[in-house]
């Protein structure tokens, strides 16, 4: 989707380029003082690299060539927070490397599996548990969800920006929105999608947030569009729950009558809140839907 053009010459840099400069110097400051140890001396590079353990993201998979560029692209974002961590893709089907292929060629170690997913089900409860386990060689376990969290929040709502959404549109009362997710028949997958439809109307000023599926629940787009209408909610704009673009994403905005955002993609938000998913499950610090029984992970050599 096309950026819209800044209004003022002062905007024609991004917001956060300062912010994001300041990042990336603290974190390769950090990378190089850890490889300096209390004696003054220099740590051998390969025990750096092997001291934390391997970040596995696990994507769902789209037939849309433009999903698989998404993700590296958000894995990138990633690399660049936290330089030195091995961070790797598996898909859980339709695009390679696939999640076996993947653990197979991380080697023996500790590796934490964090689903590109946004709300519990069958892959997050089943599939990557079961993938992990069969992992034999690895010491992993598999990271919370993505969503629902607040940084998730902050990716939903500036991709509604940059898709034309206005703060000053909240203050209509013809406004709603519509957060289009995939669906499953996971009932906590429900749960997941409203709580984060819930603090996505809280960062709105309270305009209603309703949420709808692609596939396995209800109501779907064109009928959540239809009672939010029937309650005189006419300016509807549409907030993509999907990681990437795919089958799902496409034909939910084609619903949308008016804005609708892009998939979250590589958001700096999104990038964060991997990390953060990861750093959680190396701590214990949140419960892990589907961690395995297993001793914690060491996060250092």
């Amino acid at each position: 989707m096309t950026e819209p053009a800044p209004e003022h010459p002062r905007d024609a840099l991004p917001l956060d380029s300062t912010a994001q400069l300041l990042t990336r110097i603290t974190a390769q400051l950090g990378t190089q003082l850890s490889l300096v140890s209390p004696n003054g001396t220099r740590r051998p590079m390969h025990r750096i690299r092997r001291s934390a353990p391997t970040l596995v993201a696990v994507a769902h998979g789209s037939r849309d060539p433009q999903a698989l560029c998404t993700v590296l692209e958000l894995l990138d974002r990633v690399r660049e927070l936290r330089p030195g961590l091995d961070v790797r893709l598996g898909h859980i089907e339709l695009n390679e490397p696939l999640l076996p292929d993947t653990l197979d060629r991380v080697g023996r170690g500790d590796a934490v599996l964090v689903p590109l997913l946004l709300g519990r089900g069958h892959h997050v409860r089943h599939d990557l548990p079961l993938a992990a386990a069969a992992a034999c060689h690895l010491r992993a376990r598999v990271a919370a969800p993505l969503g629902p969290h607040p940084l998730l929040v902050e990716a939903l709502y500036g991709r509604l920006v940059e898709a034309g959404w206005r703060d000053e549109d909240g203050t209509s009362r013809s406004a709603a929105v519509v957060l289009a997710a995939a669906g499953s028949r996971d009932p906590d997958s429900d749960v997941d999608a409203r709580r984060s439809a819930a603090m996505l109307s809280d960062r709105l000023g309270g305009v209603p947030v309703v949420p709808a599926y692609a596939s396995a629940a209800t109501p779907d787009v064109p009928t959540a569009l239809r009672a939010l209408a029937a309650r005189g909610r006419h300016r509807v704009a549409l907030a993509s729950y999907f990681t990437a673009p795919g089958r799902f994403a496409t034909v939910s905005a084609a619903a949308a009558p008016g804005v609708a955002a892009a998939p979250l993609g590589a958001h700096p938000a999104m990038a964060r809140l991997l990390l953060h998913r990861y750093d959680q499950a190396l701590t214990g610090a949140a419960p892990a839907h589907g961690a395995l029984t297993r001793p914690p992970l060491r996060a250092g050599a």
